[in-house]
């Protein structure tokens, strides 16, 4: 990690040197100007600044020195992790304050609802500068759940040109946001205690949450951390934590249980089923190398508005679309909700939900159904790869000065899965992509249900596979939770197998087995390991070379 941090260090040093001042004296775009009053912005607290907005309508042109549309202080401060550690382009969240740069206000912005908390999302990664828009896009017709607003700006922070920015609504409670009640730390008992909160799945910097790890943990036994995102840490009664900590793990522990797909008993009894079939079909699209298991977000109001958990808001989909060079992330094809068997050893994984409700064929039968009608519009690839070019077209002005102001075009900025040579062939990859992701997801999906899917740590035991990838010996470790027969078996890609063996009658507790290299596959590639103990298969993805 440490190679890694100081590579990322050096390369953006190499990009900040090489960027050169770009004057912007008018765009198409709003413009946005920020002034600090020579005070840097922090990654907390949050300063006081000045915001300027200038935004003269639709078709026409803003100039700098033309007469604000908006004007008001600001908390300013940086956002992100790795985003604003590493790249010289930050990402900045920002709250609207009144004169005296103490209080909150409420204000629309480029014609989005009124509020105070508001994200400046850098797109420093993604060179198309796209992937965020055509996801939020698409949410926004495949869902009926709230989708956070956009809008496309320029930004010029203390005099000088920053580049292209989407200004976007933050995650919060709010009637034109995520609509739920909000709930008051008297709120202690009775179904005033039931909501709402928004929680959420995610790395612990940024703003702080009350936190507990779930009792089911990753591939190599990784916590999951749960946290609560609202209400805040300092707004959060104690009965208020242990009331929604119980109620998400009860769900999971459902979830787990033997009756998960009783309709009445089961985890249907938690959640709103439909908005995670949203959920898993946006990240499945885009396969988004983070998702399920960063910036993932779900919510619940209070038991008399619904009262089940609901997947959602959507955010962060920078890593989407093949740009993305770790853990199968560039790759058209594959499951995203794999991710746990293609990196096992990563700090954060994804819950066990998503195999679980996939083994359901009720929950796979619904995700399949809304596939397939959605190819027929809104996942058409001919309206996808418009929408790209209609993007494209409309920041071409934009984006020159951008990429004078960050040089990044032909150049590798952690994680690209690939590297363009011209911003033309940035679009030509993301758009081929989703012609190749659509296609195999057209294929793949035909039989998506517990028999494709039986791929889960189940009740009965769970399993690890190391060294994985390797060149030799491969030695397996399980557990057992009760006896059973086995039998594990190879196969390659195409399904032909490779290698089988019976061990029956194990019992149950810790096993290791070793499998010499000999037995294994001697060509480089990607093959599947299964082991069935009494009608229950577990899979892993091996990777030899």
């Amino acid at each position: 990690m440490r190679i890694f941090s100081l590579f990322l260090l050096l390369s953006v040093s190499l990009f900040h040197t090489s960027a050169f001042a770009q004057t912007l004296t008018s765009s198409h775009l709003p413009i946005v100007v920020i002034n600090t009053n020579g005070q840097v912005i922090l990654d907390e607290p949050k300063i006081v600044a000045e915001l300027r907005i200038i935004d003269n309508g639709t078709g026409k042109r803003n100039n700098v020195t033309d007469r604000p549309s908006f004007t008001s202080k600001i908390g300013i401060e940086k956002r992100g992790a790795s985003s604003q550690q590493f790249f010289p382009k930050k990402p900045y969240g920002f709250e609207l304050r009144d004169t005296s740069g103490v209080n909150s206000v409420n204000s629309s912005l480029l014609g989005m609802p009124s509020e105070s908390d508001w994200v400046l999302n850098a797109t420093y990664n993604d060179k198309t500068l796209i992937r965020e828009t055509l996801t939020y896009d698409l949410n926004r017709q495949m869902s009926v759940y709230y989708t956070p607003r956009y809008r496309y700006c320029e930004v010029i922070l203390n005099g000088s040109y920053d580049g292209i920015y989407i200004l976007f609504e933050k995650i919060k409670r709010d009637k034109n946001r995520v609509n739920i009640t909000n709930i008051k730390k008297t709120d202690i008992s009775g179904d005033a205690l039931t909501g709402g909160y928004i929680f959420k799945i995610d790395k612990s910097e940024g703003s702080t949450s009350r936190s507990w790890n779930s009792p089911y943990t990753g591939a190599q036994r990784q916590p999951i951390q749960i946290q609560i995102d609202r209400p805040k840490p300092e707004d959060l009664a104690e009965e208020q934590f242990q009331y929604a900590k119980k109620f998400v793990t009860d769900f999971e522990t459902t979830l787990k249980g033997a009756q998960y797909q009783d309709s009445t008993a089961g985890y249907r009894k938690y959640i709103n089923d439909d908005s995670f079939v949203d959920y898993l079909l946006l990240t499945e699209v885009c396969k988004n190398v983070d998702g399920y298991r960063l910036s993932s977000f779900f919510y619940k109001d209070r038991d008399t508005k619904g009262g089940k958990l609901t997947m959602g808001p959507i955010w962060d989909y920078n890593l989407t679309y093949g740009n993305a060079n770790y853990c199968d992330g560039n790759s058209s094809q594959g499951w995203a909700y794999s991710f746990n068997r293609a990196c096992p050893d990563d700090s954060y994984q994804i819950p066990f939900w998503w195999d679980r409700l996939l083994s359901d064929k009720s929950f796979a039968k619904k995700v399949r159904d809304k596939y397939q009608g959605l190819r027929k519009n809104v996942l058409k690839t001919e309206r996808m790869q418009a929408y790209v070019d209609s993007v494209a077209t409309e920041l071409t002005e934009a984006r020159t000065r951008n990429f004078q102001r960050w040089p990044v075009i032909g150049v590798y900025v952690w994680p690209n899965g690939y590297v363009g040579q011209t911003y033309q062939q940035e679009i030509d990859y993301l758009k081929t992509w989703v012609k190749n992701r659509l296609e195999w997801m057209d294929n793949a999906i035909l039989p998506f249900g517990a028999d494709l899917l039986a791929t889960e740590p189940t009740d009965n035991f769970n399993l690890t596979v190391s060294p994985n990838p390797s060149t030799s010996d491969v030695t397996l470790r399980y557990r057992l939770y009760q006896r059973a027969d086995l039998r594990l078996t190879i196969t390659d890609a195409t399904g032909r197998t490779i290698h089988t063996l019976a061990l029956p009658n194990q019992p149950a507790g810790e096993h290791q087995q070793t499998l010499p290299a000999r037995s294994l596959p001697t060509a480089p590639g990607i093959y599947f390991l299964q082991l069935d103990g009494d009608g229950q298969p577990i899979s892993r993805k091996i990777l030899r070379y």
